[in-house]
């Protein structure tokens, strides 16, 4: 099982089909099954679905791993490509034991000297490649941060810009519209340091929507995209007045066609694949199940409450997936988004429903995926007279439930399509 502590969350009927519906969407996006039911090898082309790549066409093939399943990817392809990769590397939050690929443990969600480093060695392997060789990209959630090439600004600078434009509250397409015009690889600038080398990238999103150009802020995907689209989100979240922002100079993505003819962008999977997952083991229950959005967004706690007020037929089972936010207050609390979305519910929450709020990575800014709770964990706190409200004021959903119960522990799962929102009626 993915979920470690199900027996013990699983309190009632109706939590434990809660928990086992969501373990459904985990087993359905295991990074390493889902690439391999679509990427094959066939003679000497590389294939996924219509799309055959020859590889007797290149001189040299290099493989470049950046997110938080870069390591589960990159053993995939190196399964199926052996000894025909030249070079390659892979960056990740966590370590990959592999035999032709040179893998590197990195920091997210800010970025770091040691990102930095292993992001210049990828820039070294780009600029060193030709139009006789193919560069093949694997390219996942936790990329912005993981690849990082600062644009005119040190490292320090721009990890505190970026965490305080996260406090404000800013969703991961503004983020990473801001970090394309900081950066000189985002925004399509890793296909222009590419050219003319043939580019594949097999891409799995971790944002609301699918948008090739805002998973791991678009590095080989054409940026629609401006230095004045940038400029208007810090005006929207009023960074003009931070003192960060002085030492932040915008660059502008390359818009020139020619840099994105040899670029093949594939998308691979998406939290579509875990919904679809969840609805088929909720219906096999019994439940009357519905996808009602695979791009949810909107500050989690106030998400929560409106959600879990909404009437629901008996018997019924809703499923969202999406990337909520969160306005923090108190950089002292611990917690993230999940969390805040399941303690945000709980004051509205009524018997005989159950809720959750879980990220598909398995970490939700902290060691555990998230949040379950029903009315009788809320029964619980006004009987011990918990001031469950100063928690949710204090950004301190992790201490919360750590105090209740209620966390989901996965560890990290090497998997991310975004976050999985739950609420079941009986």
């Amino acid at each position: 099982m993915i979920i470690k502590n199900i027996d013990e969350l699983a309190t009632s009927k109706l939590k434990k089909d809660a928990l086992n519906i969501l373990e459904e969407g985990y087993e359905a996006i295991v990074t390493g099954r889902l690439i391999s039911s679509q990427v094959s090898i066939k003679g000497n082309n590389l294939c996924f679905e219509d799309y055959d790549i020859c590889l007797d066409d290149f001189e040299n093939i290099y493989l470049i791993a950046i997110g938080k399943c870069a390591v589960a990817s990159a053993e995939v392809f190196e399964d199926l490509l052996g000894d025909r990769i030249t070079e390659g590397i892979v960056l990740d939050v966590k370590q990959g034991n592999l035999k032709h690929l040179l893998s590197e443990v990195g920091s997210h969600p800010l970025p770091s000297e040691k990102n930095i480093f292993v992001t210049n060695s990828i820039i070294d392997i780009l600029k060193k490649a030709t139009k006789k060789d193919l560069i093949l990209n694997l390219i996942s959630g936790g990329g912005s941060s993981l690849m990082c090439a600062p644009y005119k600004i040190s490292c320090e600078n721009q990890k505190q810009f970026v965490d305080e434009l996260m406090d404000r509250g800013v969703n991961i397409t503004e983020l990473n519209t801001v970090r394309k015009h900081i950066s000189k690889i985002k925004g399509g600038q890793f296909a222009k340091l590419a050219y003319p080398s043939k580019v594949v990238s097999f891409i799995l999103s971790d944002v609301p929507g699918d948008d090739l150009s805002v998973i791991a802020s678009g590095p080989t995907v054409m940026d629609n995209t401006t230095i004045d689209d940038a400029k208007k989100i810090l005006k929207k979240y009023k960074m003009e007045d931070s003192a960060n922002l002085l030492d932040v100079k915008l660059i502008e993505t390359p818009k020139e066609k020619k840099y994105f003819e040899k670029v093949q962008n594939i998308l691979i999977g998406s939290n579509k694949v875990a919904l679809e997952a969840m609805k088929r083991k909720a219906e096999e229950f019994g439940y009357n199940t519905y996808i009602e959005d695979t791009k949810l967004e909107g500050e989690a706690k106030v998400l929560g409450k409106q959600l879990i007020s909404k009437e629901y037929l008996p018997g019924s089972c809703h499923l969202w997936g999406g990337e909520t936010t969160v306005r923090v207050k108190n950089i002292h609390g611990v917690g993230g988004r999940n969390q805040e979305f399941v303690l945000g519910a709980l004051s509205s929450i009524r018997d005989g429903m159950v809720v959750i709020g879980s990220a598909s990575d398995g970490w939700d800014n902290s060691d555990v995926a998230g949040a379950i709770a029903d009315y009788n964990l809320y029964a619980k706190v006004l009987d011990e007279r918990i001031d469950f409200e100063k928690y949710l004021e204090n950004n301190d959903s992790y201490n919360f439930f750590k105090q209740v119960g209620g966390h989901i522990d996965t560890g990290r799962t090497g998997s991310n399509v975004a976050d999985f929102y739950i609420v079941l009626k009986e």
